[in-house]
């Protein structure tokens, strides 16, 4: 089991960047598929990133590709997702969350597939 807490939301004018963090309290990190949604008032939460065990997989949404990165450090139980070029469609509360832990590499963009979340952190984009 996993508990998760985000980080790093706050304001930004459009054009801007801003990073988030998830950091990853228990056992075995690197045994889970971690993925990032978004939630927009009035919105169903919907997928924004995801990256495999290893790292290695990737996938994002299209609304947030050539934008968005995801990635890991495993050593320090920490995902991230850096967020350049922003918009104010990009305004919402985002959500980390964990899949696992299993063994194989791959990466999900189901929300229903995650078992653990996290309590979200929100991102505002100012015109």
């Amino acid at each position: 089991q996993v508990q998760l807490e985000e980080s790093g939301g706050g304001l930004v004018q459009a054009g801007g960047s801003l990073r988030l963090s998830c950091t990853a309290s228990g056992r075995a990190f690197d045994r889970y598929s971690m993925g990032w949604f978004r939630q927009a008032p009035g919105k169903e939460r919907e997928f924004v990133a995801a990256v495999s065990r290893s790292g290695g997989r990737t996938g994002y949404a299209d609304s947030v590709k050539g934008r968005l990165t995801i990635s890991r450090d495993n050593a320090k139980n920490t995902v991230y997702l850096q967020m350049n070029s922003l918009t104010p469609e990009d305004t919402a509360v985002y959500y980390c969350a964990a899949d696992g832990p299993y063994y194989i590499d791959y990466v999900t963009t189901q929300p229903s597939t995650y078992e653990y979340w996290g309590q979200g952190t929100q991102v505002t984009v100012s015109s």
